[in-house]
C-alpha cells in the first residue's frame, strides 16, 4: 500500500515537471535502457532523447558563438584604444596633439567627431564650434552629461544624441546619432573637463555597452592634457 502511495506520488511528480527528467541525463539513460525491445505504445525515448540533445547543443553552440564574438570584439576595441593612445603620446607640441585628437585618434576609434571641453569663469567663455576644444561656461559640462538632472555626472556615460549642446559637433551635429562622454579631471584648482566623441552610427555607444576600455583612455588622456596644461 506505501509503495503504491508512493509510486503515485512520484508519478503526480514527474507529470507536474517533467522537464525535471528529460534534462537529467542518467534518467534518461536508464530509461533508454529500460525501453530495448520495447513496442507499441511504448513512447519511443530515444527520439525524446535525441531532441533534447539536439536543444541542448543547438544552445551550447549559440553560446560559444556568442563568446566567441564578444571576445573579438573586445580584442579588437582594446587595440582601437592601444593604437589610439600611442598616437596621442607622440605628439610634441599641444597644437599637434589637438590636431591628432580630431584626426588620426578619431580615425583610429573610428568616432566622427572629437570636442575638448574645457569650463572657464570668464565672461567670454563661450562654444568654439568646429574646432577641437570648446571653452564653456562653468558647470556645463555636469549640466551636459546629466541633461540637465539633479544626479551625479559619471566619469563615463554613453547614450544616444538628440542633439543637446550641438553646437560641440559644429556642423557635424546634425548627422551624430550616439555619444560617448569621458569626465575628465585636469587635477586640483582646475575646473572640470569633458571629452566628447560622437558617432553617426546610432549603436556605436548605447547604455548597455561596457565602459571599461573608454575609463582607460580617459584616464590617459587626462594624465597627457595635465602634462600639456602645465
Amino acid at each position: 500500500m506505501n509503495q503504491t502511495v508512493m509510486a503515485d506520488d512520484l508519478r503526480e511528480k514527474i507529470i507536474a515537471n517533467p522537464d525535471v527528467l528529460l534534462e537529467d541525463p542518467d534518467v534518461m539513460r536508464a530509461l533508454v535502457g529500460s525501453n530495448d525491445g520495447q513496442n507499441g505504445n511504448v513512447v519511443d525515448l530515444r527520439s525524446v532523447a535525441m531532441e533534447r540533445l539536439e536543444a541542448r547543443f543547438d544552445r551550447l553552440e549559440d553560446t560559444h558563438r556568442n563568446v566567441i564574438a564578444a571576445a573579438y570584439d573586445n580584442l579588437a576595441g582594446t587595440n582601437q584604444v592601444h593604437r589610439a593612445i600611442l598616437r596621442m603620446m607622440d605628439a610634441t607640441t599641444f597644437e599637434q596633439f589637438l590636431a591628432d585628437l580630431s584626426g588620426e585618434v578619431a580615425d583610429i576609434l573610428r568616432v566622427d567627431a572629437i570636442r575638448l571641453v574645457l569650463e572657464s569663469n570668464l565672461p567670454e567663455a563661450q562654444s568654439n564650434a568646429g574646432a577641437t576644444v570648446a571653452i564653456m561656461p562653468e558647470n556645463y559640462v555636469e549640466g551636459y552629461i546629466t541633461l540637465g538632472r539633479n544626479m551625479p555626472a559619471r566619469q563615463i556615460t554613453l547614450r544616444e544624441f538628440h542633439k543637446v549642446g550641438g553646437s560641440l559637433y559644429g556642423a557635424r551635429a546634425e548627422y551624430i546619432k550616439s555619444e560617448a562622454c569621458l569626465k575628465i579631471d585636469l587635477g586640483p584648482d582646475q575646473l572640470p573637463a569633458m571629452l566628447v566623441m560622437g558617432s553617426e552610427d546610432p549603436q556605436l555607444f548605447t547604455p548597455q555597452q561596457g565602459t571599461d576600455l573608454l575609463t582607460f583612455f580617459a584616464g590617459v588622456f587626462e594624465r597627457v592634457v595635465r602634462r600639456w596644461l602645465a
